[in-house]
């Protein structure tokens, strides 16, 4: 299968800020072992980007109570490795091309329950935004890298 053939995947992702300026990372249950990620997700048919955002926030971690503190400009993309090229999302995109939200949790943790619909995560938590890179998928790193930068300003 030639991967460059296949379009990328739009989505949407949300970096979500607790009051202590932790980030919400969820491991994922389709990939238990130690690599976690912030909340990201497809857009449907017709849908906008906070709609999108807030509709995957909301399926993934039941969380309603954000504020928006930003859009970030442009896309963020990143490309699947070889070996999950035509598994992921039925094998129709070579990878995903994003527009990401800094959001701030404003609500009581107890809203936070991944026991959705259709799950993606088996635990959670908050970590310091400077440990992102650390804990997510190597071909998911240099994107994160690059929302990190975003971050700066809302948490120094």
């Amino acid at each position: 299968m030639n991967k460059l053939k296949l379009p990328m995947r739009d989505g949407v992702g949300v970096i979500i800020l607790n009051k202590k300026n932790k980030v919400f990372v969820g491991k994922r249950k389709d990939n238990p072992i130690d690599k976690w990620q912030m909340p990201q997700g497809g857009i449907d048919d017709g849908e906008d980007y906070v709609s999108a955002m807030k509709r995957e926030l909301l399926e993934e971690t039941s969380i309603k109570s954000i504020e928006i503190l930003k859009e970030i400009d442009g896309f963020f993309e990143y490309q699947l490795p070889n070996n999950l090229v035509g598994i992921i999302w039925k094998g129709k995109f070579r990878g995903q091309k994003q527009k990401w939200f800094i959001t701030r949790f404003i609500g009581d943790e107890k809203e936070i329950n991944l026991k959705t619909q259709h799950p993606e995560f088996i635990e959670w938590k908050w970590i310091l935004p400077d440990k992102l890179p650390e804990v997510i998928v190597n071909f998911k790193k240099e994107m994160y890298i690059k929302l990190l930068k975003n971050i700066k300003e809302f948490i120094d």
